[in-house]
């Protein structure tokens, strides 16, 4: 009885033994590697096995890649299901993509998920990124192209020799980048693109202010200021910027929280309104002489030369100790307006006035009168 429980149990472990793989090296000694950019929120991560041009033994195969060992078109590699298999770009198991969230290959549209990823190398014409449902395979040996979730067709170009075969991104932007990968000569590009990557922003934003972000009215200012420069979401916006004035929350009705207010109101197209609401922020006693000139310059250069010229001489009125900043706007403002000799006038007042933090800018202050005269 001894004798056979010892018996089942070396069978057991026998088995067990069989089923589990060892931590070797890997195979063709092609190292494992994996790379990620973030495309604003959006994250997109490749992971895959590096070969080297030089083989496992030391061999050259410089000019032997692309052709020879990644075979041209779609082939049949004598084992497994596919007869019509692409290139598994990259080596040993399938180069995995995965996206976070829904986007556009090449302007094509693609779900969020895992993805594995092939090429169609062709001796001429475009090469074709296959990305295909599949991602738990050894090379392309069970390819399937009834598994492709999409098919983009890109051009390759020459590229500095990388020994390694290696992915990248390149040219990153607020919503999109270029992926590629990299070995011998060439490089092979495919365009990311994540079009609303601000709405995305303001999802995440509108989530993290039900949590304790939510009870510091600073968030909901700088989540509806977002919204009202990107010209999104603009209604929740509106509650957002009220929120951010609510004294159950610690908010109060200040020059910033007015402000933004007012921004989410003029993206709105409610420009008699933000108007009454920068009123109200500019005479705030608490506002600083630099918030009432620099909304003054917005107005500038927004084109509205009245109005900025009477919040101008709103701000000298009401700040009058300040011989600089005041004078500066309605030096601005008259010029805006025309009129050269008042421009003149307190241009010259306020070169008298330059503070000790603005001296390193005298010579632009004098190069505006200069053009004046």
């Amino acid at each position: 009885m001894k004798k056979l429980f010892t018996l089942v149990i070396l069978v057991c472990l026998s088995s067990y033994a069989m089923g589990q793989a060892l931590s070797q090296p890997p195979s063709g000694d092609n190292q494992k590697s994996r790379v990620a950019q973030w495309i604003g929120p959006v994250e997109v991560s490749i992971t895959y096995s590096s070969p080297d041009v030089h083989g496992p033994n030391g061999e050259d195969r410089k000019g032997h890649i692309w052709g020879e060992l990644v075979h041209y078109g779609y082939i049949d590699q004598g084992f497994g299901p596919a007869k019509a298999a692409p290139w598994r770009a990259g080596a040993n198991e399938n180069t995995v993509i995965r996206f976070s969230h829904d986007v556009k290959i090449e302007g094509k549209d693609l779900k969020a998920g895992s993805y594995g990823l092939f090429l169609g190398v062709a001796k001429d014409g475009p090469w074709t990124w296959i990305f295909s449902k599949n991602t738990s395979s050894w090379g392309s040996f069970f390819y399937d192209q009834n598994e492709d979730a999409l098919r983009v067709d890109v051009s390759p170009q020459d590229g500095a020799y990388t020994e390694n075969l290696t992915y990248g991104f390149d040219d990153r932007k607020t919503n999109s980048t270029i992926a590629f990968l990299q070995w011998e000569n060439k490089k092979i590009p495919f365009k990311i693109e994540v079009p609303n990557v601000s709405d995305l922003y303001a999802s995440k934003m509108r989530d993290e202010l039900r949590s304790s972000t939510g009870f510091d009215p600073r968030n909901f200012s700088a989540a509806a200021a977002f919204c009202a420069t990107n010209k999104i979401n603009l209604d929740e916006a509106l509650v957002w910027a009220d929120n951010a004035m609510n004294p159950n929350l610690g908010g109060t009705e200040d020059f910033n929280a007015l402000s933004t207010k007012a921004n989410v109101l003029r993206a709105m197209g409610r420009t008699a309104d933000a108007d009454v609401m920068m009123d109200k922020a500019i005479k705030i006693p608490n506002t600083s002489v630099q918030a009432i000139h620099q909304y003054g310059r917005g107005l500038l250069a927004a084109g509205q030369k009245e109005k900025a010229m009477e919040v101008f001489q709103y701000n000298a009125k009401m700040h009058h100790e300040d011989k600089f900043t005041t004078n500066v706007g309605l030096a601005r403002g008259y010029t805006a307006l025309g009129d050269k000799k008042n421009g003149i006038k307190f241009w010259e007042i306020a070169l008298k006035n330059v503070p000790d933090n603005q001296k390193q800018n005298m010579a632009f202050y004098e190069g505006e009168l200069k053009k004046l005269k």
